[in-house]
């Protein structure tokens, strides 16, 4: 198997001082950075993120519980993009140190041994809003960053093909939308993170969306 060079993701350890440096050194690596054109959170969410993050430690420094709790929310959505944009990081880079490090983030060690993350197990699928399915797993799994969704269609029985239902950070909520009414549809999901970056796809579940 190959081993991913992966991005340091203590974010959730960080002090606010930290995590605003941290989030501030990626939103200027990654602008204009050619190795990665695309990215999966668009800079602007992430500058914006940023922005009411800092709003929000300003508004706690005059006290108040509502005022703290909004700083702990606009912390954990700054937390998630920072994942997400991490896995990306890691995804574009081509086993590159070099690369890696142009977009801001820090790399985690590599010399620990290589582990492959177990496979999520789909507890139960539910139906949300129209063209909705609610995905939950069994439990998290350890180390892992994240979750990614995949479904397909089934039609007289037949599978496929398979396209990407995102990213989750939430183990108990992995919303999939958009879906077409009646259709009933083949679903897997696989955890990201560990030296061999993905875990095996789940074993498949089935549900039909209404």
């Amino acid at each position: 198997m190959t081993t991913y060079l992966r991005v340091l993701i203590n974010f959730s350890r960080a002090t606010d001082d930290s995590l605003k440096a941290i989030a501030g050194a990626v939103y200027q690596g990654l602008t204009g950075n050619p190795a990665f054109p695309s990215p999966i959170v668009p800079l602007t969410t992430l500058e914006s993120a940023i922005t009411a993050f800092s709003d929000t430690r300003v508004a706690q420094e005059q006290g108040g519980t509502m005022a703290t709790a909004a700083k702990k929310n606009k912390r954990e959505a700054l937390v998630t993009l920072l994942r997400k944009l991490a896995v990306y990081v890691e995804d574009s880079c081509d086993g590159n140190l070099a690369t890696l490090l142009s977009s801001g983030f820090t790399a985690a060690s590599t010399s620990h041994v290589q582990a492959q993350l177990a496979a999520p197990f789909i507890l139960r699928i539910l139906n949300g809003n129209t063209g909705q399915l609610l995905v939950r797993l069994r439990e998290p799994i350890a180390n892992a960053k994240c979750y990614e969704v995949r479904y397909a269609t089934i039609i007289n029985q037949a599978v496929g093909p398979w396209q990407s239902g995102g990213m989750f950070t939430n183990s108990r909520a992995l919303a999939l939308n958009g879906l077409t009414a009646g259709t009933n549809y083949a679903i897997e999901v696989r955890a990201i993170g560990g030296s061999t970056k993905y875990s095996e796809w789940s074993a498949g579940s089935n549900h039909m969306s209404l």
